[in-house]
C-alpha cells in the first residue's frame, strides 16, 4: 500500500488514460446527472479504515455548477463545484482519464489537471504543503497518466478515450487526518478507447481499471483562483497509480 505521507515510495504502475470528442458529452452528462440525482441517505464520512459503500452529502452544490464548463471544448472533464465526495471523486477519476489528442496537447491537459489540486493539510508548514502538492503532481505525470510516447502513438491514430465511474466508490480514512475531511476513494474506472485507421474507420473498445484517489472536502481546501469554488468544496490531494485496497 502506498503511504499517503511518503513521497519516495510511490508505485509505478501506469494508468493508461485518454479522452474523447464524440462521447465526451456523455461524460459530462453523467457528472451533471450524478449531481442532480444524488439523494442524501446517510453521513458519508467513513466510519472505519476499510472501504464502505458511497453515500452523498445533503449539501451538494446545485446541479450544473463547474469551475469552467468551457473545458468540454478541449476534450476535458469540467471540475464540479461541490462538497459532495461522491460527485467529486467520480468527476476527478474521469478527468484524469479523459482527453482528446486532437483537441489539446499533453502538456496543456496536465496543466489543467494541476488546477484540481489542493495541499495536504496534515503538513504543518506552508512550504511542506506546497512541496507535497508538487510531488503529487509529479506522481500524476510519472506514474498515473499515459506516458508521452504513448500519447504520441495514440495521436497518430486520432485517438481519444473517455472514462466513467459507473459503480460504487469505497472509502478509507486518511491516516493522521485530525480534521476528518480527507478520504481515499477507490472505484472501477471504465476507459472507452477510440482509434481511427488510415481510412478513418473508428474502432472503440473498453478497458476497466481499479484506482484510488485522495480528496479533501473541508475547510482546508483551497479553491481554484478566480472561480466560484469556496473553502470546503472538494479538491484533489493526490492520484494513486492503482488501488490502495487489500
Amino acid at each position: 500500500m502506498i503511504q499517503p505521507r511518503s513521497r519516495a515510495t510511490r508505485r509505478g504502475l501506469i494508468w493508461a488514460v485518454a479522452g474523447g470528442l464524440i462521447v465526451i458529452g456523455a461524460v459530462v452528462a453523467i457528472v451533471v446527472s450524478s449531481m442532480m440525482a444524488q439523494v442524501p441517505t446517510a453521513d458519508p464520512t467513513p466510519t472505519g479504515s476499510s472501504g464502505a459503500a458511497s453515500t452523498p452529502h445533503d449539501t451538494a452544490a446545485p446541479a450544473g455548477k463547474f469551475v469552467d464548463p468551457a473545458v468540454i471544448e478541449r476534450g476535458w472533464v469540467p471540475e464540479p463545484i461541490t462538497p459532495d465526495p461522491d460527485v467529486y471523486v467520480r468527476a476527478a477519476l474521469a478527468a484524469a482519464s479523459t482527453f482528446d489528442t486532437q483537441l489539446s496537447t499533453r502538456q496543456e491537459w496536465l496543466a489543467y489537471l494541476d488546477t484540481w489540486f489542493t495541499p495536504d493539510t496534515r503538513y504543518a508548514s506552508e512550504q511542506d504543503r506546497e512541496d507535497d502538492m508538487r510531488a503529487a503532481q509529479l506522481e500524476l505525470r510519472q506514474g498515473v497518466v499515459l506516458p508521452e510516447e504513448e500519447w504520441k502513438s495514440l495521436a497518430n491514430e486520432d485517438g481519444r478515450v473517455t472514462a466513467t465511474v459507473p459503480g460504487e466508490i469505497s472509502y478509507q480514512l486518511v491516516p493522521d487526518d485530525a480534521s476528518g475531511d480527507m478520504r481515499i476513494g477507490t472505484a472501477d474506472v471504465v476507459l472507452t478507447y477510440t482509434r481511427a485507421d488510415g481510412a478513418g474507420t473508428q474502432s472503440p473498445y473498453d478497458e476497466t481499471v481499479r484506482v484510488s484517489i485522495q480528496v479533501l472536502c473541508g475547510a482546508g481546501s483551497i479553491p481554484t483562483p478566480d472561480s466560484a469554488q469556496q473553502p470546503g468544496d472538494c479538491k484533489v490531494v493526490r492520484y494513486f497509480s492503482g488501488s490502495l485496497e487489500g
